[in-house]
């Protein structure tokens, strides 16, 4: 207990800092957004993405609150609209293509467009220190696959930004190419998946394959892959990687038309999917995606946060 005391009081005080950064308003030159500023945020229905959802309309953007059952997310955006924020609902389900097709439409017509993308929505199904892989394929798809969908579908509706326009990709740690205690334990992928040059979406579909194939096999104990929440781990390992890939492809991009991409791990937060088991409040895991969605004027690309601090891949 004694080595882990420190290592929790730091945390602690740094989230009281962020509590208080966060009592601090924008100031009028670092407010790049207005009213009309549209940012969408899938999974907004509960926990983390309800909590973004709401931060985001708190400080003026008109907020697209996404979830796959309808019932839920249209109970949620009402709760936000009777706080007097401008929230709207639309269905959307990340791993279906006629789901994303209809969605994206709906904002082309509706909004003109988008501003900001916050791609929160994700599953887990172990809770605590388990580390059941039966449902690794149910996990990878949704929070790798997902994302990729509906980066790839709304990244040609977001619209010409002198400051650019945001992605944030809710990762986590867990999911770190060189963390000391969860990381793959072949180096050769590792410094490939690591390595900008030699870093490619194939390479990212591969590894993502060829764990899911060992699952089914029944070999993946033996493949090296992370022994902590496993199919998670890797699933998020992999929004991690796509995050500095499309970093890289889309930083040709001309002035006027950037498009800036970031991760972060929100900590372990006290929601459902903890099992509220978390240490962390929703409004705290919430902070660093909406400080990242409204990072002032700053072209910061291809990073992964925690707590407002850039941290190593």
């Amino acid at each position: 207990m004694g080595s882990k005391e420190p290592a929790k009081e730091k945390r602690e005080k740094r989230l009281q800092e962020i509590s208080l950064l966060r009592t601090i308003p924008y100031s009028d030159h670092q407010r790049w957004w207005s009213s009309e500023t549209v940012a969408v945020v899938t999974g907004g229905n509960r926990g983390i993405g309800f909590e973004i959802a709401r931060q985001l309309a708190d400080h003026g953007l008109s907020v697209i609150l996404t979830s796959r059952e309808s019932s839920a997310g249209l109970e949620a955006a009402n709760v936000l609209r009777e706080l007097g924020l401008s929230v709207d609902f639309h269905q959307l389900d990340v791993l279906d293509s006629l789901s994303i097709k209809t969605f994206a439409e709906w904002i082309q017509q509706t909004y003109g467009g988008l501003d900001v993308l916050v791609n929160n929505a994700a599953v887990n199904y172990n809770m605590g220190s388990d580390n059941s892989v039966e449902n690794a394929k149910n996990v990878v798809d949704p929070n790798y696959y997902g994302i990729k969908n509906v980066t790839e579908a709304l990244i040609p509706l977001m619209r010409p930004s002198a400051v650019g326009a945001r992605i944030v990709n809710v990762s986590s740690r867990l999911g770190r190419l060189n963390g000391k205690r969860n990381r793959l334990e072949d180096k050769d992928l590792r410094e490939q998946l690591a390595n900008l040059e030699t870093l490619s979406e194939e390479l990212i579909d591969r590894t993502v394959s060829t764990f899911l194939q060992q699952v089914e096999d029944g070999t993946y104990t033996s493949g090296g892959w992370p022994q902590v929440n496993t199919d998670y781990s890797v699933s998020k390992l992999a929004v991690n990687a796509y995050t500095r890939l499309m970093a890289k492809k889309l930083s040709g991009r001309p002035n006027g038309q950037k498009i800036y991409i970031n991760c972060y791990c929100p900590g372990w937060v006290k929601t459902a999917m903890t099992g509220w088991a978390g240490n962390v409040s929703a409004e705290d895991g919430a902070d660093t995606g909406v400080w990242l969605a409204l990072l002032p004027d700053q072209a910061i690309t291809g990073k992964f946060f925690a707590e407002r601090r850039e941290v190593n891949f």
